[in-house]
């Protein structure tokens, strides 16, 4: 840093006088002293910095270290309570795959359907099997003929309610007037499906009773019988179903 020094020489007899003048240096740089915050703001920006390179790491597999963002899933479920235990005796001996469709309309008085009104459109799948009751058979129910045979009396088989498939079965149209809409809205019970699954299990039922269903279940349950008594050593095994009819 340059100086300028006047001197003055004394007088004799005087007292010595120096003058210093100081003069800054334009060129030289300044030295500033870090604040608390301008640190505190380069510790949190490599905070920041290390983080998401640890986290990209993570995520793409780089760094080996597992995901510690990865989500986890906890079942708090209670274990299922067995509430009955049944011995089951029921023989299903077919069954039959159905598709109903339920085209039901609601009109209201003479106002036209975009009014009031309401039509929905039901495609159900569903099944229905023919079973028959063993514990239902009477001690006189198998009978040892004198020929060597065996004579097993059955009941008729019986036509289950259908089971509706819930996952391939949909309401695939549904039109409502303006009140009904409004009515919905402000209702607590919103249209609901069931009566339309239990319309789809009526046409289902119906359908099976003029499948052949029961008859094949009939074919299916004498030839399960036969191989089960050919077992057992009996070759003439005969499978008399008592129908309704019959049995009055």
């Amino acid at each position: 840093m340059p100086t300028d020094l006047d001197r003055h020489a004394p007088a004799q007899g005087s007292n010595q006088e120096v003058t210093v003048r100081v003069v800054a240096d334009a060129t030289a740089p300044r030295r500033r002293r870090p604040t608390f915050a301008s640190v505190v703001s380069t510790l949190l920006m490599g905070a920041i910095a290390v983080a998401v390179l640890v986290v990209a790491g993570a995520v793409t597999g780089i760094l080996d270290i597992g995901n510690p963002f990865g989500s986890t899933t906890v079942d708090r479920s209670s274990p299922p309570v067995l509430k009955q235990l049944n011995n089951l005796s029921q023989y299903t001996a077919a069954r039959g795959n159905f598709q109903a469709t339920v085209d039901i309309e609601d009109d209201v008085g003479l106002l036209p359907s975009f009014i009031a009104g309401e039509r929905t459109v039901y495609q159900a799948q569903g099944s229905v099997d023919a079973s028959i009751d063993f514990a239902a058979l009477s001690k006189g129910a198998v009978n040892e003929n004198s020929d060597g045979s065996v004579t097993v009396t059955l009941s008729e088989p019986r036509l289950e309610r259908a089971d509706i498939d819930e996952h391939e079965s949909r309401v695939i149209g549904h039109n409502r007037g303006i009140v009904n809409r409004v009515a919905d809205v402000f209702s607590d019970n919103p249209h609901t499906e069931r009566s339309l699954v239990i319309a789809a299990q009526q046409k289902m039922h119906r359908a099976a009773e003029h499948s052949g269903l029961v008859a094949r279940a009939e074919r299916n349950t004498t030839k399960m019988l036969q191989d089960f008594l050919g077992k057992l050593g009996y070759t003439d095994v005969r499978v008399v179903y008592a129908h309704p009819a019959a049995a009055t």
